[in-house]
C-alpha cells in the first residue's frame, strides 16, 4: 500500500504539472477569479480522482467479499445483502442536488445566453429590413433576389439557374415532362404551406399521362389534351393555379416560391431542404422576381 501511495502522489504531481504547463497562463491569482477557480477545480479533481482510484485498487487487491447471501442465485452466482458503499450513495445524492442547483441557481434556463441574444438581434434586424424594403420596386426586388440566389441557391441550381446538368431543378423553365409524369403517377404533397391538400396520384393513366406531361412542360401551348379537364379543375384553365388549392404550372409565382422555400421539395431529382427562417418575406419575393426575370416565368 505504501508504494501505491507514493506512486499516486507522484502521479498527482505529474498531472498537476502537466495541467499547469498546458493552461497555466490562465492561472493568474487574484486577477480573474473564474480562471482561478477553474484551475483549482481541475487540481482538486486530479487529486480526488487519483486517491479514489488508489483506494478501490487497494480494496480489489486486499479485501474479500463477505456477508449474508440472498436466497436467490443464478447458476450458482449469488449476491450479498451488503448495503451500497456510503461514498457511492453520497455521490449519487450529491449529483441530484447539484443538478437542481445547476438548472435553477447556477445556470437557470431563463438567464442570458449568446444564442438567445443572437436570435433577438436577428429578429430585430429582420423587422428593420422588412420595414426598410416594404415599398421596394420590381427592379430592387430583382437585384435583391439575384444577390440571395447567388448565395443560397446557385450552389445547387447553378449560376445560370440551369440545374447544373441535372444536379437540381432547372429554374429557367417551370417544369419538365419527366417531373409532370412523376407527379401524375405518384401524386405530390410538397407545398403544404400554400397548398395543404396536395395532389393525389393517378389523375390520368395510359397515353393521357404522356399527352398531359408534354402539354404542361410545353407551357400549356398548342392543343389541349382531352384529359386536361381533370387538371384544370384545380390548376385553372390557364394553369395559373388557385390559392390554397393548387400551384401555378406556368410560373414561379410568389405563393409557390414561399411554399417551396419554407417546406422544401422532394421529386425525381432528389430532395431540396427547407429554408424556413433563413430568408425574410421580402427576400423570398425577390428570389421569385429574379427567377421570373431569367426565364423561369
Amino acid at each position: 500500500m505504501k508504494s501505491m501511495v507514493i506512486g499516486g502522489m507522484i502521479l498527482i504531481v505529474a498531472l498537476m504539472t502537466g495541467t499547469y504547463f498546458v493552461a497555466g497562463d490562465s492561472f493568474s491569482l487574484g486577477e480573474d477569479y473564474i480562471n482561478d477557480l477553474t484551475m483549482l477545480a481541475g487540481l482538486a479533481i486530479i487529486t480526488i480522482s487519483t486517491m479514489t482510484v488508489l483506494k478501490y485498487v487497494n480494496q480489489m487487491k486486499n479485501d474479500k467479499a463477505g456477508g449474508e447471501l440472498v436466497e436467490e442465485n443464478w447458476d450458482g452466482i449469488g449476491e450479498y445483502t451488503n448495503p451500497i458503499p456510503a461514498g457511492w450513495g453520497l455521490i449519487f445524492i450529491g449529483s441530484i442536488i447539484w443538478m437542481f442547483w445547476y438548472f435553477f441557481v447556477g445556470y437557470p434556463t431563463n438567464q442570458f445566453s449568446q444564442i438567445g441574444q443572437w436570435n433577438e438581434e436577428t429578429l430585430e434586424y429582420q423587422a428593420k429590413f422588412e420595414e426598410k424594403n416594404k415599398n421596394i420596386d420590381a427592379a430592387g426586388l430583382r437585384a435583391m433576389g439575384e444577390s440571395v440566389y447567388l448565395v443560397q441557391c446557385a450552389p445547387c441550381h447553378g449560376v445560370e439557374a440551369d440545374g447544373s446538368n441535372g444536379k437540381a431543378h432547372d429554374l429557367t423553365k417551370r417544369i419538365s415532362k419527366e417531373q409532370v409524369v412523376n407527379v401524375i403517377n405518384n401524386g405530390a404533397n410538397n407545398f403544404k404551406t400554400a397548398y395543404p391538400g396536395g395532389m393525389p396520384a393517378g389523375m390520368a393513366s395510359g397515353a393521357d399521362v404522356d399527352a398531359l406531361a408534354a402539354y404542361v412542360a410545353g407551357g400549356l401551348k398548342g392543343e389541349k389534351p382531352a384529359s386536361w379537364a381533370s387538371c384544370s379543375s384545380c390548376h385553372g384553365e390557364d394553369g395559373a393555379g388557385m390559392p390554397m388549392v393548387a400551384p401555378s404550372l406556368v410560373s414561379y409565382n410568389d405563393d409557390l416560391m414561399v411554399s417551396v422555400l419554407h417546406d422544401g421539395k422532394k421529386g425525381i431529382i432528389g430532395a431540396m431542404p427547407s429554408f424556413a427562417g433563413r430568408l425574410s418575406e421580402t427576400q423570398v419575393k425577390g428570389v421569385a422576381e429574379y427567377i421570373r426575370s431569367i426565364g423561369g416565368k
